[in-house]
């Protein structure tokens, strides 16, 4: 240490006292700025750049410069859904325009295993942001699978259907619904779509409503866990969020199917 301390011209006590240093106020204030820019940017369809969060925190009593709010967005890894827009992406156009909205076609389903939706959302936890990304069957509004991993990428979004497809069988046929998120028109996860024989559908652009089951899930969760808990490490989030969705799953009433458990409501159709 005493060497390394000589290379970089610090002091070694200089160096101890660093170490043993409480977070700073501004670094607990970027973290809550953090926080309410994942939200808010998710709130508003990842739509948003750094000019348009600035204004929407600002509404919400927080103090801070357009330049903060960009150097945070970075670190938080999100940016406007408008950035790169214009990038040369082969196969991009055939891709959203085969897809179309499949599911606003279609009549309800009857059954499980004809429509899932799937989406993903933001953790905070003590080491960093976690993503969630979860598969709902429509028809009972059961979470029927879940992945989590540092990285915002189709990977995320395929261990999610992967899980369902090892869990569940759909029907043939069956819709699959998400937005026009990247992590759902990578070519790696409309394969796996395809050869699961499911039907692919995307929401309309700026149209949250057309996923909403899926949306309604998340605030579910965030407003009875996510922003009651604080998850020191990914090992507590994932834990926690596994259990409330075995406990959405089996137990909580949802006002959608009558106010009963996804479970009961399957049995008592079955």
């Amino acid at each position: 240490m005493r060497r390394l301390c000589q290379l970089l011209g610090v002091s070694r006590s200089g160096y101890y006292a660093w170490r043993s240093r409480s977070e700073s106020e501004r670094s607990q204030y970027d973290g809550r700025l953090k926080e309410a820019m994942v939200e808010l940017h998710q709130g508003f369809r990842r739509a948003y750049g750094a000019r348009r969060l600035h204004q929407q925190l600002r509404k919400h009593g927080f103090t801070c410069s357009v330049r903060r709010v960009s150097r945070l967005m970075k670190e938080a890894g999100i940016h406007a859904s408008s950035k790169g827009l214009y990038v040369w992406n082969p196969g991009r156009h055939e891709f959203y325009s085969s897809a179309g909205n499949v599911l606003g076609a279609e009549e309800s389903a009857d059954s499980e295993g004809k429509h899932w939706a799937g989406d993903f959302t933001y953790i905070r936890t003590g080491s960093g942001w976690l993503y969630h990304a979860v598969v709902v069957d429509l028809y009972s509004r059961r979470v029927v699978g879940w992945s989590f991993s540092r990285k915002r990428n189709s990977e995320l979004t395929k261990s999610a259907l992967r899980m369902a497809l090892s869990r569940e069988q759909p029907r043939l046929g069956c819709v699959f619904h998400s937005d026009q998120g990247i992590e759902y028109a990578a070519h790696a996860y409309r394969d796996l779509v395809a050869a699961a024989g499911l039907r692919r559908s995307m929401s309309r652009k700026t149209t949250p409503l057309d996923n909403a089951m899926v949306e309604s899930f998340f605030h579910t969760l965030k407003t009875e866990l996510v922003h009651l808990r604080k998850f020191e490490n990914d090992i507590e989030a994932v834990a926690g969020i596994v259990e409330f969705i075995e406990f959405y799953n089996r137990e909580r009433l949802h006002s959608g199917i009558g106010y009963q458990s996804p479970a009961s409501y399957v049995r008592a159709c079955a």
